[in-house]
């Protein structure tokens, strides 16, 4: 029986056969870092209100037993679920998941209380990013936040997104890298409304007032998310594609694509090339919608390996960053998380096994007989060989090795809580 280090040789010599260095795709796959979501593993529920009652488009199904409940029982999962991912990556926080003793609300959440996880994070060796929760919250009036039309509700979140900021810079500035902040808000109508324009002006003046105070952008930098629909905003959403296309480019914030925030037939391969041609970066969340924006784990469907092939085929990874969002209370939460994640990098991996100038030069000497015929073949390539010799240099569990350990971890600890 062949090793997983023979079956790469082998793999690496066919590769090779076609112009592909599988060694240097590992390495830059190596560098690439996955934010990873910390709201699978408690159903977005956070630790800021006492029973965390999701409202606001959020709506995680399910009751699959072991769920975290504290700081403390997140991060244990958390390390667990790592330790199965090959690489270092980061961890994507949601403001609600502060850990402190404080009795403390939106408006006043401080850096200090976020101290816990950046030591964790140190510790681990991890990056952090950052979200300002404009949801699960008594002051989410009539399904609105920063386009109220009460200056009072919308002067509470909009401090709620200036601490954020602040959170985020200091994320940064302790760790090392870059905590990216990402705005989203769910405001809108359940039925058509009158008027359209109005709450978008009030969203852009909001928005405009929270990024008044420019901060080191070594530490931390902005983004603004889109959203079609969701539960309670079926007919109109303020913060759309069109909005965040415009408010990102016009105010230098990066335009985060998510890929269940759009119509069921649209999808944001197509987009990242345009948006690279005039966006300060491009910031991704990997889910996948089923029917609408359901968030369902990332299988390696055809719109994740093309949203790889984007990113690869024309050299954006140093502009993008890629973090996940998914929830899904029906199964392990914990293999939700290394499924997802192991998905959306062997997504890249294959597109970095491509021979991709040589299909561009296809193109463009209009020899697409040769591009159709190099493509389709590529499909029936080891790819999984190099990801499974990945998993070994990395330490991490091969195949489905892996669910054997979330299994165990099941029994001897979520099954305890």
């Amino acid at each position: 029986m062949t090793t997983v280090a023979e079956r790469y040789q082998i793999a690496k010599e066919r590769y090779a056969a076609i112009g592909v260095d599988t060694d240097a795709a590992l390495e830059r796959l190596q560098q690439v870092k996955i934010s990873m979501h910390c709201w699978q593993g408690d159903d977005v529920k956070g630790f800021l209100l006492p029973d965390g009652e999701l409202t606001g488009g959020i709506m995680s199904t399910g009751n699959y037993p072991g769920a975290a409940h504290t700081p403390d029982q997140l991060r244990q999962d958390l390390e667990k679920a790592y330790s199965l991912i090959p690489g270092k990556h980061k961890l994507n926080l949601h403001a609600i998941y502060l850990d402190t003793d404080e009795q403390v609300d939106l408006n006043e959440l401080e850096p200090r209380h976020f101290e816990k996880w950046v030591s964790w994070a140190k510790e681990q060796g991890l990056g952090l990013d950052f979200n300002p929760t404009f949801f699960s919250h008594p002051m989410m009036k009539d399904g609105f936040t920063l386009s109220h039309p009460d200056e009072d509700v919308r002067n509470f979140w909009i401090e709620h997104g200036k601490r954020s900021r602040k959170i985020a810079a200091y994320m940064g500035r302790e760790l090392g890298q870059t905590c990216y902040n990402n705005f989203w808000v769910p405001d809108g109508f359940k039925d058509n409304p009158v008027d359209r324009l109005a709450p978008r002006k009030r969203l852009m003046d909001s928005l405009d007032e929270i990024f008044s105070e420019e901060l080191d952008e070594r530490y931390t930098q902005d983004a603004v998310e889109s959203k079609l629909f969701g539960l309670g905003a079926e007919a109109y959403t303020v913060g759309s594609h069109e909005f965040y296309m415009g408010y990102g480019l016009t105010r230098g914030k990066m335009i985060l694509l998510d890929a269940g925030h759009f119509h069921p037939t649209e999808v944001i391969s197509n987009k990242l090339s345009a948006l690279a041609l005039f966006g300060k970066g491009i910031m991704l969340h990997v889910s996948r919608p089923v029917r609408w924006d359901s968030d369902h784990v990332v299988m390696m469907d055809d719109e994740l390996q093309d949203i790889a092939k984007e990113l690869v085929r024309n050299d954006l990874l140093d502009q993008a960053v890629i973090g996940l969002d998914f929830f899904d209370a029906t199964i392990n939460r914990i293999a939700a998380w290394v499924v997802g994640t192991r998905n959306t990098q062997k997504a890249l991996l294959k597109a970095m096994l491509e021979p991709i100038q040589d299909l561009k030069n296809m193109e463009n000497e209009f020899d697409f007989t040769s591009r159709l015929a190099y493509t389709e073949e590529l499909k029936d390539f080891p790819y999984a060989d190099v990801w499974n010799y990945f998993c070994e240099k990395n330490g991490v569990p091969v195949g489905l090795d892996w669910l054997k350990e979330v299994k165990e971890y099941e029994a001897t600890v979520l099954s305890e809580r």
